[in-house]
């Protein structure tokens, strides 16, 4: 089965872009927007509309398939490409990607996979967003041209030798929203909640940590007040964005003490704390977590686990973090790693060597790279899923819970 056409349209993604850089210097929100000026390359403003850039290929029985180029809401931030503008991907792609295309035979995805992920233009790699959109248009369109769904086509070609195909928990965020969204999530009983967007010192974190002490111990109550059903157990995960490590001058004692009172706090319920610290490269990173881990690990009393995300962007970052058990848990930040092949290879990775595999991603995707990817964590038995897109909670708990849904239960109609 072969390409005989390909069409990309620009779009909106599910949230916006946003200055890290700024944000975490301080800037103040303004409404739903940020206060001053952006600190990040190619930014016009601290918050823009999100951008994406849609693929379509046309199949020689006039099947469709797609895939959405786009990239993370912190983009150009822990070492990630820059931001992505839709109308540049989309003059680029159809000089130098289009062209490669048509023709192509689809009855694989990893080989074609691969040499898109890997293409050079000019000496350089393609922008992480257009691998991103151009490998996940091929996983469908294989797919399409074998009648099977993605999860199977992974097994397939990646030889895995699972043999049932299981639901994935599902992490859902809150956004700025942190209070209503989480009655939200209590009501659908999501797996891991709330995330809580603790992107800012002074008004969420405080200079004490007192501030995130106050919001767990209110979120551990308000669980154990308004579940419905006393086995309803979800798992705490909290991302704060390096800012732990801030206000405690990197002092790793200091650290862990605030960590070990945040998981009494939580009690009785697991706490996982992403990104505690940032220390702005990726080794001097891996070596924080690397420490917190052992010395949460030493301690018995200690219900916390440790998840890395920043300078994690591609399948080597998540080697090198896996390697030296810098944490518990890596989040597998779908976009920034391009190719979606590369997806499958880090949360396999991941799992081999008993490190927790997060299949992430950004609030400021599509539903189209929120389904691809939700099939692609069905395959490889990620140890949880985001939902995503967008920030209201909503929205992207029904995109990925009902295409997790509904892909089992083709995948069981096929197998009975």
């Amino acid at each position: 089965m072969k390409i005989i056409d390909v069409r990309c349209s620009t779009g909106v993604t599910g949230f916006y872009f946003d200055d890290q850089n700024a944000i975490k210097s301080g800037a103040l929100m303004d409404g739903f927007m940020y206060q001053g000026e952006p600190q990040t390359p190619k930014f016009n403003a601290i918050r823009q509309a999100g951008e994406s850039l849609s693929i379509m290929l046309i199949l020689e029985d006039e099947t469709i398939a797609y895939g959405d180029a786009a990239a993370v809401q912190y983009s150009g931030a822990g070492g990630r490409d820059p931001l992505f503008l839709a109308e540049e991907g989309k003059t680029f792609f159809e000089q130098h990607v289009k062209p490669r295309l048509i023709g192509r035979d689809v009855r694989k995805f990893k080989a074609n996979a691969e040499y898109f992920d890997s293409l050079k233009i000019a000496g350089e790699l393609m922008h992480t967003a257009i691998r991103y959109g151009i490998t996940s248009a091929l996983l469908d369109a294989t797919a399409k041209a074998n009648r099977l769904t993605i999860p199977e086509i992974v097994r397939k070609e990646y030889k895995l030798t699972n043999k049932h195909y299981t639901a994935i928990p599902i992490f859902a965020q809150t956004g700025d929203e942190r209070y209503a969204n989480v009655d939200k999530m209590i009501l659908k009983e999501v797996d891991v909640l709330p995330h809580a967007l603790i992107n800012n010192i002074d008004t969420k974190l405080g200079r004490q940590g007192e501030i995130l002490k106050e919001y767990i111990m209110w979120l551990r109550n308000r669980i154990l007040a308004k579940r419905a059903r006393e086995t309803y157990q979800p798992i705490l995960h909290i991302d704060v964005y390096g800012t732990i490590g801030i206000i405690f001058n990197y002092d790793y004692p200091k650290i862990f003490k605030y960590l070990k009172e945040l998981s009494d706090i939580a009690h009785p319920f697991t706490l996982r704390i992403e990104g505690p610290i940032d220390q702005g490269n990726r080794e001097e990173t891996m070596i924080a977590l690397k420490t917190l881990r052992e010395m949460i690990d030493a301690d018995d009393d200690v219900n916390v686990e440790i998840v890395a995300d920043e300078w994690c962007n591609t399948f080597e970052d998540v080697k090198y973090f896996t390697d030296h058990k810098a944490g518990h848990m890596v989040q597998v930040k779908t976009p920034d790693l391009g190719g979606v092949n590369n997806i499958i290879e880090a949360l396999r990775y991941c799992l081999k060597h008993n490190m927790g595999a997060y299949s992430g991603g950004s609030c400021n995707e599509t539903n189209i790279s929120a389904e691809i990817t939700t099939s692609i964590a069905i395959a490889c038995e990620a140890s949880q899923c985001l939902a995503k897109p967008g920030m209201g909670a909503d929205e992207g708990i029904m995109i990925v819970k009902n295409h997790m849904q509904r892909t089992l239960e083709l995948i069981r109609r096929r197998s009975s």
